[in-house]
């Protein structure tokens, strides 16, 4: 059975549609919903800005990334 996360915030869900009804704590607008991560499921997961790395979504997403484009924005896990 396959497990689908949200790019911004590691959620983990059954499906694309029960993952992406929800509202998401982290989503960079404050209010929108659970965006699904496109990557396979890995050991390690780096962010797409800087290259940190982190053993899960939620625990590399929690942290501000220096290299976020916005200028300030939370580490966003790389395909």
């Amino acid at each position: 059975m396959a497990n689908f996360y949200c790019m911004y915030c590691g959620t983990k869900a059954s499906s694309v549609s029960s993952l992406t009804a929800l509202s998401c704590m982290r989503h960079p607008s404050g209010k929108g919903k659970h965006q699904l991560y496109e990557g396979s499921e890995k050991s390690k997961y780096t962010c797409k800005f800087c290259g940190t790395s982190a053993g899960s979504i939620s625990s590399l997403t929690a942290l501000s990334c220096m290299r976020h484009p916005n200028g300030k924005g939370k580490h966003q896990p790389a395909m």
